[in-house]
């Protein structure tokens, strides 16, 4: 308050202009956030069913189905998980602890910020050009998982450096001054200490596969049928944002469009909230 009382009028002017444009951007943004999920769960919700949740679509009786389109997300989220978490974890582990500092690390690291910079549409068209062309996997559920392996890795290799550099070097030293070796201590101490920020960083990264369209229009296909996970991996199959974009653009069917955008918004607030809870109790059991 001392400070405040030798600030002159011009200034106290100036300070009070700013904290109210900075107020007023930060409530435009909570307004363009409920407004936004308001409307779409206004114009969703009541055309969620359970039939439409559990049942296959029909083009000769005129009904929609999302269940093959559930599985198939199901199946590409998994299986990207399965690729890119040894991927991004291993690369971040060595770059933070074996190459830190070294030219190595600061390529890599510009590559990850150049790629996580990339249009989703790019990942889509090379995509479909290596691994559906050249490799002749086919549009599938292996072709979008490969692709959105390619999109996710930069962020899961940021955020497992970011929560490696917060470890203190105290653990690290005082695990070998114990007698164990660089790995034994990043396995046993290093890794288990930034599990809430690798956890958070996998959940988000699940978020942004759940609501990707672009990547997946070109590799994953426009499928509508319910197989296992296994023939997915060659066989064409939409996802849930992909069948957003079939319903709305290609069949006109607006409201089935909303609901799919509906279930999205719910899924994208859901892993959101996962996120945050899992890393505060992660932090809480440390």
């Amino acid at each position: 308050m001392a400070e405040d009382k030798t600030l002159s009028p011009v200034r106290k002017r100036h300070d009070f202009l700013l904290q109210a444009l900075l107020s007023a951007s930060g409530a435009l943004v909570c307004i363009l956030l409920f407004f936004l999920t308001g409307y779409l769960l206004w114009r969703g919700l009541p055309y969620i069913t359970w039939n439409l949740l559990t049942k296959e679509p029909s083009m000769l009786q005129g009904t929609a189905g999302l269940l093959p389109h559930i599985a198939s997300t199901l199946y590409i989220v998994v299986t990207t998980l399965v690729l890119v978490l040894p991927l991004g974890v291993g690369a971040a582990v060595y770059l933070t602890e074996y190459a830190q500092g070294s030219r190595l690390a600061a390529w890599v690291e510009f590559a990850a910020e150049i790629l996580a910079g990339v249009p989703s549409i790019i990942f889509g068209l090379v995509g479909m050009l290596f691994f559906v062309q050249i490799w002749g996997l086919g549009t599938g559920v292996l072709a979008g998982s490969l692709t959105l392996t390619i999109m996710i890795l930069p962020t899961i290799l940021r955020t497992t450096q970011e929560s490696l550099k917060t470890v203190p070097n105290a653990y690290r030293e005082g695990a070998m001054g114990l007698g164990a070796g660089k790995w034994r201590a990043i396995r046993t101490v290093v890794l288990p200490s930034a599990a809430d920020g690798i956890l958070t960083g996998c959940i988000l990264a699940v978020g942004r596969m759940v609501g990707e369209s672009a990547a997946l229009l070109f590799t994953a296909g426009f499928g509508t049928i319910l197989y296992g996970w296994w023939e997915s991996l060659t066989s064409s199959s939409a996802t849930l944002s992909v069948a957003l974009y079939l319903y709305a653009n290609e069949r006109g069917d607006t409201d089935t469009a909303f609901a799919i955008a509906a279930i999205l918004a719910l899924l994208t607030l859901a892993v959101n909230l996962l996120a945050k809870l899992a890393g505060r109790k992660l932090k809480r059991s440390r």
